[in-house]
């Protein structure tokens, strides 16, 4: 056995150990597909007033950018799914992996716990950790370590489990096993497309206007919501699971195990008049630590202020 197996050996062991679902590794390398439709996406706008998009480009596409001597990206899946819907089915909607604690922070502990492990075992490496933090294209990533497919919603799909997970990454300067991508299982299926109540997803499919999308509206434009999107965000107020909720290859998701990701008590009971009457006291206690605090008081206000 090289010393490239047993090292990737130990990677994916600690990782499932610490609560990962699935790892994967691939060559650190300029990604210049991507690159040319990253480009094109940019190009057309379609990350509307998300400028951050665009800056550091040369990183986003090219990992020994981020780190010095790059030669391995792993890139590792996380489980948030959560079965248990609102009890009132008129309650404003909530996307599921903002149930619980903010998971930037749950998966970077355990990323630094994972290369503390790896430095301990085999000596002196070079890294960082990266959550939906950085200028990395976690999805193509995890694509290229065969932990699934981009499909035609524009997210990583895994074929044992589908689509509701959060993905992280570690760029390493050691030399690992590297594993193959798997092929696309999307096949002639667009209930994604279909479904999208803002058509934020292309006809064809693979192709997302960010700037139609709900969780962008909800999340990451800090103006006012334009009035020609009323009456389409079919009642979500933070996020939006549609594409994930009609994909066929979910049925196979799995209720997460991670207690950090359980909602507070209660998230879910609370009603539609709860969520019009909201303080500031609610706010903060029932999204303490929470991926909501994104939105802030106001913003999940005027959220919901939009839905009526």
């Amino acid at each position: 056995m090289t010393h490239k197996t047993t090292w990737s050996n130990l990677v994916k062991q600690k990782a499932q150990a610490l609560g990962f679902d699935f790892v994967g590794i691939a060559a650190a390398t300029e990604l210049t597909k991507e690159a040319r439709q990253l480009e094109k996406w940019l190009n057309q706008g379609n990350h509307g007033k998300m400028g951050y998009m665009a800056n550091h480009f040369d990183k986003r596409i090219d990992p020994r950018k981020l780190v010095d001597g790059a030669k391995s990206v792993v890139s590792l899946l996380y489980n948030y799914h959560n079965p248990n819907q609102q009890t009132d089915k008129d309650a404003p909607k909530i996307s599921q992996y903002a149930y619980g604690k903010d998971y930037h922070k749950v998966i970077k502990q355990k990323l630094h716990q994972l290369i503390a492990y790896l430095r301990d075992e085999i000596g002196p490496i070079e890294g960082r950790c990266f959550v939906d933090s950085a200028p990395v294209l976690e999805r193509d990533w995890a694509k290229h370590s065969g932990l699934g497919w981009i499909g035609k919603n524009t997210l990583l799909i895994n074929k044992d489990r589908g689509s509701y997970f959060f993905l992280a990454e570690l760029i390493i300067d050691l030399e690992l096993e590297y594993d193959p991508p798997i092929k696309d299982y999307c096949g002639t299926c667009t209930r994604c497309i279909d479904a999208c109540p803002t058509d934020a997803i292309a006809p064809e499919g693979y192709w997302m206007d960010g700037s139609k999308c709900i969780s962008y509206f909800t999340i990451e434009l800090k103006e006012a919501l334009p009035i020609e999107m009323k009456g389409t965000f079919d009642n979500w107020m933070f996020g939006c699971d549609i594409c994930q909720q009609v994909c066929p290859w979910n049925r196979f998701a799995q209720k997460h195990q991670e207690p950090d990701f359980e909602p507070h008590p209660d998230l879910l009971e609370m009603r539609q008049s709860d969520w019009q009457e909201i303080t500031t006291t609610v706010f903060n206690k029932v999204f303490k630590k929470s991926a909501v605090k994104r939105t802030k008081y106001q913003g999940l206000v005027r959220n919901i202020n939009f839905l009526k």
